[in-house]
């Protein structure tokens, strides 16, 4: 399983796998029957630089703030009723975070994360 990681604020879960390796990924029911998924493993950053990069960067062609790719080894999958999970509707996706990466181009991204992302909020290394 591979997740992107997008270009903003904050560095925490680059962070953390750095740290321990360890994820979880949690997928909750907001519409039809209450039910909450937790996928959990290790993961992996894989950074530009790693070999496999450009062959999973195709698999999320129109990302364009894709700072990392997070490929997660599952490990093991839990579920649970999710009976207190609030009902919410998904209306679309929104297109402000791509709109922001075109305005800021390579160059400005690179200059963004370099003042944002060098460390998580509790000092853990980031980007480096």
């Amino acid at each position: 399983m591979a997740c992107a990681d997008q270009t903003g604020s904050g560095f925490e879960t680059v962070s953390h796998l750095r740290e321990n390796g360890r994820i979880v990924v949690m997928f909750c029911a907001f519409e039809g029957g209450p039910q909450i998924v937790r996928l959990h493993g290790q993961g992996e950053v894989i950074t530009p630089d790693h070999a496999d990069f450009e062959t999973l960067r195709k698999e999320f062609p129109t990302i364009l703030g894709l700072r990392v790719i997070i490929r997660i080894k599952v490990s093991r999958i839990g579920d649970s009723c999710g009976y207190s999970v609030p009902f919410f509707y998904y209306v679309g996706p929104r297109d402000t975070l791509n709109r922001w990466c075109e305005k800021k181009g390579p160059d400005g991204l690179v200059e963004y994360r370099e003042q944002n992302n060098r460390q998580s909020i509790d000092g853990l290394p980031g980007l480096d």
